[in-house]
């Protein structure tokens, strides 16, 4: 599967990514190991994630998502806050 996901930094900054794998990404951002942008700014938590049929689709949507400003990106994240708890619950 692949998904479209945004983390919160520790300094409270938004970063959008595109994975096939959510655990192991947000493992990695933590690790050091993700992004340059994640680098030095973590923890980071995951705070929005969407599945897209296809890697076409997922980075598309994730090219969008970050044009869009911070305040839209926050509204993403508010809609979306009982389906990251149950998925960082499982």
């Amino acid at each position: 599967m692949d998904y479209v996901y945004i983390v919160q930094c520790r300094d409270k900054t938004l970063y959008t990514g595109y994975t096939t794998d959510l655990k192991k990404r947000i493992q990695a951002h933590n690790a050091g190991k993700g992004a340059k942008y994640t680098r030095g700014r973590g923890p980071v938590t995951l705070v929005y994630w969407e599945e897209c049929e296809n890697k076409s689709l997922a980075l598309s949507r994730e090219a969008k998502i970050k044009k869009l400003p911070r305040n839209k990106k926050l509204e993403l994240v508010e809609s979306n806050v009982g389906k990251v708890n149950k998925l960082l619950q499982g």
